[in-house]
């Protein structure tokens, strides 16, 4: 099979290229990115020596571009991480969210219509659900849980999920959508609270924890999630949407704290910050419907997965120290020099 994975130089989406160039090493797998800020192509580098692998540069709103790369790649599957997903950054500038996530959606949906396409798969959030209350532990989210949204971002991804479920009733589109709670692991980009508390710990720096630092969070190790999915593509219901998440609820402090005392360092470090606007204060998903269906469950424990995931940043100094001085920000247009890359369209 031919599976376009798009958002595949960011956090998950490149994680998912590496679990499926494993899983399914007779499949092509094509990356379809534009290397936005979060897009790391420095990440993708290994992935090129293999001969089923493909990297394409390029914009999911951009029509002509991308009615261009399903006409030559000629995709089964697509499977669709692209997408803006900072919170903070949509509240300064909620415009570039509504592109990326809506519009850009739209593009895709288009082409999948268009050329046909066995499966479209949507990687959404567990954001789009609103918030609970932390006094009621007993509460979760489930796929029947109305949408919610609280901030730009959330509410970007909502409608992107409502516009998948639309192409699914109208035209027949043969979709998926899977939403997930807070992701972790290798390659995460460090403006997101794990990979920056680890960075700025090694440093020296001070640690900023928003407001009481009590909100809450249901942590999902990455590979476990891109399991999930590969298992949604695989035997998941056509129009359906499965919640994937970890089981391993924490509150960001006690998170900063467990990265503190793996490294060595003091809570001297953490300083709380004003709170974000709209902040939601807890995250928890019943993973039910996918483990009743699929068999899915999580493998990877919080305390094991933080151990991993911190060693991983110890042992990848260079990949994060060359976010931090941007000097990844250069490694496309140097490969495309060096001829490592040929596949811009």
């Amino acid at each position: 099979m031919n599976i376009i994975v798009t958002g595949g130089a960011g956090f998950i989406g490149s994680n998912f290229v590496y679990y499926m160039l494993k899983k399914r090493p007779k499949d092509k797998i094509i990356c379809y990115d534009a290397l936005t800020y979060a897009g790391n192509y420095e990440t993708l580098i290994p992935a090129l020596e293999n001969p089923n692998f493909r990297f394409v540069k390029g914009d999911i709103t951009d029509r002509e571009q991308v009615a261009k790369l399903f006409r030559g790649e000629k995709p089964d599957i697509v499977v669709n991480f692209a997408a803006e997903s900072h919170v903070d950054r949509s509240i300064v500038n909620p415009d570039v969210f509504l592109m990326t996530n809506v519009i850009g959606t739209s593009v895709l949906l288009e082409a999948c219509r268009e050329f046909g396409i066995s499966r479209y798969h949507q990687v959404s959030t567990d954001e789009v659900y609103g918030d609970l209350p932390l006094d009621r532990p007993d509460l979760f989210f489930t796929e029947a849980t109305p949408l919610h949204t609280s901030s730009p971002y959330s509410a970007s991804k909502a409608s992107a999920d409502l516009l998948v479920l639309a192409y699914h009733r109208t035209y027949g589109l043969p979709v998926t959508i899977s939403r997930c709670s807070n992701n972790y692991g290798p390659y995460h980009f460090p403006e997101k609270l794990i990979p920056l508390m680890i960075v700025k710990a090694l440093a020296g720096e001070k640690l900023p924890v928003y407001g009481d630092g009590k909100n809450v969070r249901d942590w999902l190790y990455v590979e476990d999630h891109c399991a999930a999915i590969n298992l949604v593509l695989e035997s998941g219901r056509v129009g359906e949407v499965y919640n994937i998440g970890g089981h391993n609820e924490r509150a960001n402090i006690d998170v900063v704290e467990t990265i503190l005392k793996a490294l060595g360092k003091g809570a001297d470090l953490i300083d709380f910050v004003p709170d974000r606007l709209g902040h939601d204060r807890r995250y928890a998903i019943d993973p039910t419907k996918i483990s009743r269906e699929l068999g899915w469950l999580p493998e990877t424990r919080f305390d094991e997965g933080i151990a991993k995931t911190i060693q991983w940043y110890l042992d990848n100094r260079g990949w994060w120290e060359s976010i931090i001085s941007g000097e990844y920000r250069t490694a496309y247009e140097k490969s495309v020099k060096t001829k490592l890359v040929y596949s811009t369209l």
